[in-house]
């Protein structure tokens, strides 16, 4: 507590800063989606081998939060910030000099691996910040990455159009250098560590479990159906040798006793679900924008244009943040998660009747976005309110990891959908306004389902930023 009145003139500068990280980070997740239809063409390369550019950022960003998570606790978040942050820009640099697929892979992998800013942001706040002011703090942080999201697309497409392809990454780089001096200059180092050595065995497995879900989700499709399986089945048994040494080591990677308590493990379970629907909205709104006006569904809108109609998603997002935080304190972070999941719900099922105009389109658009603001804005205060505060950054990056998992395995369902229920147009096959349907009634269902998982989160009202003194005095320093 003595260290509040250090600090506290630094934390009105703290916030912004860690959300334009937050922001910066998730626009990198859009940035190459105006390229993906010509990037064989410019990487002179076949579309198969073009496809991990994509796949490695899911594969890093999910290898790197955990693992960057656990080692800002024992370490420093700060520090831990500070080097995803150079990753990014590194992988930036790397990205904006290539011309082959190897060394754009290497660089889009590399960005993928600062996804633990967004995290590492929110554990920095409950050590910084003071009590007050922690709810609508971690919900901007939440909110940024819908936020980058939604105007990365049209910022990237503009660029793309009037630009040569490699801007793109070299704006990257400079907003990451920006990124990287304001945080170096105004964020505070915390002194809240755990200590102790790294638990490099359990980092090495549940880096491999995971990439051998991930690629089973995200290349099933396109694989034998034996490499799949081998794929799932190696993941699990990784995953129960993993889960078995875990829990005989004295400092593990994730202490999955603390994982296990109720109110960690629905929370968790219900961003799994949660992010499964916050994906349909990505991919089935910008293909109905794009498809030509001839298919009787399609809206004909340039890449540009489609950008702009999701603007408002991101902007209703941040808008949320300061609601969620005020649901939360009146009602506790459960019923927040829970109205956010219904308001999701409900967009969904309106889009599954209302996708014929641009405005219809732009109402569920920000419709999902306000919900997704509440819903993200409460789970780090549920996460934050039943670990002890030397887990922090470890506790909220396996949350951000639960939200990659929900995403890749809605992107590969969806995909499955869609490849599956087409019509054909001239000589090609484009998914039909009944695939979208289905899609945007299946986002419905699980946010509904998102829903009922959270009821069963303990109703606690307490607010999580009493909780790093009540976990400290529980909980000894290692």
């Amino acid at each position: 507590m003595s260290q509040l009145p250090a600090v506290a003139p630094r934390t009105s500068i703290v916030v912004p800063v860690l959300a334009a990280g937050g922001v910066v980070v998730s626009l990198m997740q859009t940035l190459v989606i105006p390229l993906l239809p010509v990037l064989p063409k410019l990487l002179n390369a076949s579309a198969a081998d073009t496809s991990w550019v994509i796949t490695s950022t899911l594969l890093a960003g999910a290898v790197a939060t955990p693992v960057v998570g656990r080692l800002g606790d024992m370490y420093g978040k700060r520090r831990m910030l500070l080097f995803s942050v150079a990753l990014l820009i590194i992988g930036s640099v790397i990205a904006g000099l290539s011309d082959t697929v190897l060394p754009m892979v290497v660089g889009r992998a590399l960005q993928g691996a600062a996804a633990a800013v967004i995290p590492l942001g929110i554990s920095i706040m409950r050590d910084e910040l003071p009590a007050e002011r922690l709810g609508s703090a971690t919900a901007v942080m939440s909110a940024s990455l819908g936020v980058g999201g939604a105007l990365g697309l049209p910022a990237a497409a503009l660029l793309a159009e009037y630009t040569d392809w490699h801007v793109l990454f070299w704006t990257s780089a400079g907003l990451g250098v920006v990124v990287f001096a304001l945080v170096l200059a105004f964020v505070p180092e915390s002194s809240v560590r755990t200590g102790g050595r790294f638990d490099l065995i359990g980092a090495v497995g549940l880096s491999v479990a995971l990439v051998c879900l991930l690629l089973g989700i995200s290349k099933g499709a396109d694989w034998p159906a034996g490499v799949t399986f081998a794929l799932f089945g190696a993941a699990a048994v990784v995953l129960l040798v993993w889960g078995w040494f875990e829990l005989r080591m004295r400092q593990p990677l994730v202490d999955l006793r603390t994982t296990a308590r109720r109110q960690v493990l629905l929370t968790n379970l219900t961003s799994i679900v949660f992010a499964f629907s916050m994906f349909a909205m990505s991919l089935v709104l910008p293909q109905i924008l794009q498809l030509p006006v001839q298919t009787g569904y399609g809206l004909g809108q340039s890449m540009l244009a489609t950008g702009l109609v999701l603007v408002p998603s991101g902007l209703v997002m941040m808008a949320t943040a300061p609601v969620s935080a005020r649901i939360s304190r009146m009602y506790g972070p459960k019923v927040t998660l829970m109205v956010g999941a219904l308001v999701v719900g409900v967009s969904y099922g309106l889009g599954v009747v209302m996708m014929s105009e641009i405005w219809q389109l732009v109402l569920i658009s920000a419709l999902v976005g306000g919900g997704i603001g509440l819903g993200y804005g409460a789970m780090p205060a549920l996460i934050m309110g039943a670990v002890p505060v030397s887990e922090t950054a470890a506790a909220n990056s396996l949350n951000t990891l639960m939200r990659s998992i929900g995403t890749s395995v809605s992107s590969a369902v969806s995909g499955v959908i869609l490849a599956h229920l087409t019509i054909s147009f001239g000589q090609l096959e484009v998914p039909s306004q009944n695939g979208f349907r289905l899609i945007m009634g299946i986002g419905s269902a699980t946010a509904l389902a998102a829903l009922a998982i959270a009821a069963f989160i303990p109703a606690r009202r307490a607010d999580p930023a009493v909780a790093p003194s009540l976990s400290v005095a529980g909980t000894p320093r290692r």
